[in-house]
């Protein structure tokens, strides 16, 4: 398990190093389409309208997953072997137990929610819990828990702010190009900039969504080495990975993507190649890699 530890604190190094370069690149851009269209307002305007967004998303992200997902709330004598599993692997990992919600899909799946520990959801679709062995569906809880309890939430919430900015600044720039708003008396030198303006508008936005991307990428490595350490049986989690990209039934509720990242694997069903191109807009790594990352051990 030693490989597990380190594979642990290199995720936490480079998520980090990720999210400061991101922040970089947001500073960056903001400063230059305030230099080209000489104005603060609405660099301010863009950021203001960022930040409104991840607070409702921070704060009231769960109830509007949930209701989207159509996910039901269930009580302890509703399953209480689910819920003692949840119990004794929160006590593990020393967090405060968490919601549980069921959806109803036979799909087998999972996710959860919540902006920290103390408001957290961990939701279980039906197929989840008819389809998995007790020491898989560990596995799976326990990938969950340390979802929660590597606060992915807050650093997702983050990210989400700092992609926000970058797409509405790039749309505000191109529509006042377009619609001469602005005009720019700098010479060529400012026909130049003008022109890294636009590159950089419609370049920036593709770029950051990558970088979002690979973060989320790197927090389920980082949930999958966490969770093998709360049970100490990586292979209950790989095997439950197995079952569950192998399952080819499909989800009625996530049938957005917006959701699709929430969930320990990708709930849309299909012959996905995987390839280099391809991986840069994963919400997900390949469970393949997952599996074998956690038989490493």
């Amino acid at each position: 398990m030693t490989n597990l530890y380190n594979v642990t604190d290199a995720n936490i190094r480079r998520t980090y190093f990720l999210m400061f370069g991101f922040l970089i690149l947001v500073i960056l851009f903001g400063l230059l389409i305030s230099y080209i269209l000489d104005s603060l307002l609405i660099l301010i305007i863009a950021v203001l309208y960022a930040l409104i967004s991840v607070a409702v998303s921070y704060w009231w992200s769960d109830k509007i997953v949930l209701n989207m997902l159509n996910a039901k709330p269930i009580e302890k004598e509703d399953n209480p072997e689910l819920y003692r599993l949840v119990e004794n692997l929160s006590m593990t990992a020393g967090l405060p137990i968490p919601k549980i919600y069921i959806l109803n899909e036979k799909q087998p799946n999972a996710f959860a929610t919540g902006r920290d520990p103390d408001h957290a959801v961990i939701a279980f679709t039906t197929g989840l819990l008819e389809k998995l062995e007790r020491v898989e569906l560990e596995g799976v809880v326990a990938h969950e828990l340390s979802h929660i309890k590597n606060r992915d939430i807050l650093i997702g919430s983050v990210v989400v702010v700092l992609v926000a900015v970058i797409a509405v600044l790039a749309r505000l720039y191109i529509r006042t190009s377009m619609f001469g708003g602005f005009r720019d008396n700098r010479g060529q030198a400012g026909a130049i900039i003008m022109l890294i303006g636009i590159i950089a508008a419609i370049l920036l936005p593709i770029i950051a969504t990558i970088i979002r991307l690979a973060i989320s990428r790197k927090r389920e490595f980082l949930a999958d080495s966490s969770a093998a350490l709360i049970t100490r049986y990586p292979e209950g989690l790989a095997r439950a990975l197995e079952k569950i990209s192998q399952d080819s039934q499909p989800m009625k509720e996530a049938n957005e993507p917006t959701a699709s990242h929430l969930f320990i694997a990708p709930p849309f069903k299909g012959n996905e190649k995987v390839n280099w191109f391809n991986k840069l807009f994963m919400t997900h790594p390949p469970v393949q890699e997952r599996i074998a990352n956690l038989r490493k051990q």
